[in-house]
């Protein structure tokens, strides 16, 4: 009989499963409920999966439906968050598949080592996000009509691309300002983090949150430090001119935990 396919969503310690294991959830998430799978003192928080999806080939077909890959995401991120709140947890990536019990206790083998390290790198550690935006200047007004300009007092169009210039010029200076004041926050948040990753900066098009982007970093942070690190975080008025922050958190530190490698099926 072909080895039922198990969704592996994350790996923790033996010692600090949730407790009593099953009652973390039993109903279907992407399967028929969450089981733990233990191995050399780890264990994995899988689901079984139907492989009419879950399948080498229809996951490969599927990995490229975005809407069905989204609902992938949020039942993977719903169950990690779950775990995290209640133990040390090191993330799979998406669609981590293995067949059978015994394909999970391989991946646990084959991955003891960095996940352990993992494990004790964020223990006792949350991460948060922080991005810093250059605000987008003020819009210009509409050209000159040419008929108008004709009339006493209307601006002309030469008036018009000089102020267009200045705009530039006063965009660049707020963007300049903007990346000086994000290198000052990065080097102050870093001092009250144990870890810092800066991510590349989000295109507009894909976070959709108004103005340039120029700093995206996720710091960990030891929750005994959680306050001194949010406190380090300037207010809106302490920002230049044009300047915003959005900081997000707390999370299972995603950023700080690049080890499970495994394959998306593991045999």
């Amino acid at each position: 009989m072909t080895d039922e396919l198990l969704y592996v969503y994350t790996v923790l310690r033996t010692a600090t499963p949730p407790s009593p294991p099953l009652a973390l959830d039993a109903r279907a998430r992407l399967g028929t409920g969450l089981e733990l799978v233990e191995h050399q003192g780890l264990v994995a928080v899988v689901e079984p999966v139907d492989p009419a999806h879950f399948d080498e080939q229809p996951l490969r077909a599927h990995l490229e439906d975005l809407d069905w890959l989204a609902g992938v995401a949020r039942a993977h991120h719903e169950v990690v968050a779950r775990i995290g709140r209640l133990a040390t947890t090191v993330p799979c990536r998406l669609a981590t598949i293995c067949r059978g019990r015994q394909g999970v206790r391989r991946m646990l083998a084959e991955a003891r080592e960095p996940v352990g390290e993992a494990l004790d790198r964020v223990a006792n550690a949350e991460e948060w996000g922080v991005k810093l935006y250059a605000q987008p200047a003020p819009a210009d007004p509409p050209p000159p009509d040419p008929r108008a300009s004709a009339s006493a007092g209307a601006p002309s169009g030469r008036d018009y691309l000089r102020r267009r210039l200045s705009d530039r010029r006063a965009q660049a200076d707020r963007t300049g300002e903007a990346q000086r004041a994000a290198e000052a926050l990065h080097e102050r948040l870093t001092l009250q983090a144990s870890g810092a990753v800066l991510h590349p900066p989000q295109q507009q098009q894909l976070s959709r949150a108004p103005g340039q982007n120029v700093l995206n970093a996720a710091y960990l942070v030891p929750t005994a430090n959680r306050q001194a690190f949010l406190d380090s975080v300037p207010a809106a008025d302490d920002l230049p001119a044009g300047v915003r922050v959005q900081v997000t958190g707390p999370w299972v530190p995603y950023s700080f935990t690049h080890t499970t490698a495994a394959p998306a099926q593991s045999s």
